[in-house]
């Protein structure tokens, strides 16, 4: 693995989501709207948009990179990108680190915007303050970073990359907790959110913004989002094949 060669990597990637105001624009503009519009779909229930809105700050980061990651990266696999960069002396290691330091730092940005109307003007308190909230956020980010390489590898056009989202995402968004507790959920859904990465994830944002001590159990969550992540971008190295060079 090479520093410059990530860092190339990396580079290459800020500088192709720079010529694309679209693509920023999902990436920080979009949820602090869906935030705004959820304030006011909670105007008469502000207790509910206060428990909601600090997980929610750490969740959509994970939606939005994934649906960027995963088109961004089948669009390196199918226009023959990928392989000419294999064929450079760039390793798939290079590339995954690469792509993980620029949609970190995109993530870093898109969290503190995030953070910064959720916890201001929109007057949401988390117990924790921001730091942690956005430490959380910026993990979420690059799970769903990884998980979004990962299904690049299964989709062969943009139109089928964008209906993982209903496949992988929702379904995860659904049964992690933020809208019914899990305990209430019938048997076998709560057995399947007990193996989802996004439930972890959840509980680790829920019990930062609560108060009183972490304990183990988000020491816990938050490990298993980091062995997910590193997992899910190992199986992403493992599905690069080299066709020439």
């Amino acid at each position: 693995m090479s520093a410059s060669a990530t860092w190339a990597v990396a580079v290459r990637v800020l500088i192709q989501l720079r010529r694309d105001p679209r693509t920023i624009a999902l990436l920080v503009v979009v949820p602090c709207v869906l935030m705004v519009i959820l304030r006011y779909a909670f105007d008469g229930e502000p207790p509910v948009f206060a428990r909601i809105a600090p997980p929610l700050v750490g969740l959509l980061p994970f939606i939005t990179m994934f649906i960027v990651t995963s088109i961004a990266m089948l669009r390196e696999r199918t226009s023959g990108t990928l392989e000419r960069l294999m064929s450079m002396p760039v390793g798939k290691l290079d590339l995954l680190a690469g792509y993980a330091l620029a949609f970190g730092a995109v993530a870093v940005v898109q969290t503190l915007v995030l953070a910064a109307v959720t916890l201001g003007p929109l007057g949401v308190d988390t117990a924790r303050g921001a730091a942690v909230l956005v430490a959380l956020a910026v993990a979420n980010a690059l799970l769903g970073m990884s998980l979004g390489l990962l299904a690049s590898a299964f989709a062969t056009s943009e139109f089928q990359a964008v209906q993982f989202m209903p496949a992988i995402v929702l379904p995860q968004l659904l049964l992690c907790g933020l809208f019914v507790a899990r305990d209430r959920m019938a048997g076998p859904l709560e057995a399947l959110s007990d193996v989802l990465p996004l439930t972890y994830a959840y509980d680790a944002l829920a019990r930062a913004g609560a108060p009183g001590p972490l304990g183990t159990r988000f020491v816990i969550d938050v490990a298993v989002v980091v062995v997910v992540t590193l997992g899910a971008l190992a199986l992403g190295a493992a599905s690069m094949r080299r066709r020439s060079g």
